[in-house]
């Protein structure tokens, strides 16, 4: 019998970087073992945990619920193992922690006082920026990364889902009309955040693999999900954007989240990323430990949402 947590470990690789062969190189081992382990979980369980085509892997309904619990369990084996270790040091020194600039604004920023009564003896070096970042050559500890992670020998821990919702205010949708379908779209000006395909300013993506696409025009394109959100709010146009950033100007009012024919997509997940040791700091496992804890599969910034996915 193939060893669980291994397969709970490859699983959750794969779920993180996309693929198979990307989850078994960041491993170290073979594709073909990556495959057997998910089709072992996937046999003694019974169900199908993702759906597989030549472009992509995505996860059924009991995929996303494995993985919740998968992550969970193996968190808890890693605090185990860390606790138990003779190598285990107290949380101290200096933490450097890059995020993206709006998530990092919004929603870690916030928590860094209670993270430092909590470890008095951390100091944290907060950057945020939404390049991507060189964590050896920069000489970052952790890296928050949002969506579908470049393969890579890191360890990345899954700390949160991203939902996208919808949106427009209530201003221009009684000027333009409610959008109902997808299709319609192409007649409405749609705000485009210019790092990201799926959400583009060309270009978005519906359904619950993202295979409807539907082409999109408007007249304001920004690398920003806050300043997106504010034309939104002054009534310019429509945006695609992730919960954390529109989920209180939706229960404010001042949004409106749309039901289409086709389903939101939601991204792979919010990434704590972060360098593969086998015993990391304990400054970076007491900070990634937490956010997990703050944010888990119902984080603060989806609660009272009611989105169509």
């Amino acid at each position: 019998m193939l060893d669980r947590v291994t397969g709970m470990q490859i699983f959750v690789r794969v779920v993180a970087l996309g693929s198979l062969s990307a989850a078994a190189r960041s491993l170290g081992i073979s594709q073909t073992m990556a495959t057997k382990h998910v089709g072992a979980i996937e046999e003694r369980l019974g169900v199908k945990l993702l759906h597989r085509t030549t472009r992509r892997l995505t996860l059924t309904e009991a995929g996303r619920r494995y993985l919740e619990s998968a992550e969970r369990i193996l968190a808890e084996v890693e605090e185990a193992e860390a606790t138990a270790s003779a190598e285990r040091v107290d949380v101290r020194g200096v933490l450097r922690v890059n995020a993206p600039l709006s998530f990092g604004f919004r929603e870690v920023a916030p928590l860094m006082a209670e993270f430092t009564r909590l470890h008095p003896a951390v100091t944290v070096d907060l950057g945020l920026n939404d390049r991507f970042v060189d964590l050896i050559e920069e000489g970052w500890d952790v890296a928050i990364r949002i969506g579908r992670l470049r393969d890579s020998t890191m360890i990345a821990r899954r700390i949160a889902p991203c939902r996208l919702a919808l949106c427009g205010s209530p201003a221009y949708l009684s000027e333009r009309g409610t959008p109902t379908k997808v299709a319609e779209l192409a007649e409405h000006n749609c705000l485009g955040y210019t790092l990201s395909r799926a959400l583009g300013p060309d270009e978005w993506a519906f359904g619950a693999e993202g295979k409807v696409k539907v082409g999109i025009k408007g007249n304001l394109r920004v690398n920003n999900g806050d300043a997106l959100m504010a034309a939104a709010v002054a009534g310019q146009g429509l945006i695609y954007e992730p919960t954390f950033v529109v989920g209180e100007e939706i229960r404010s009012g001042r949004l409106i989240a749309l039901t289409l024919d086709h389903p939101t997509i939601e991204l792979p997940g919010i990434f704590a990323v972060y360098l593969s040791n086998r015993h990391p700091p304990a400054k970076v496992r007491a900070f990634v430990d937490f956010l997990a804890h703050r944010f888990g599969p119902n984080p603060p910034w989806d609660r009272g949402l009611n989105l169509q996915n």
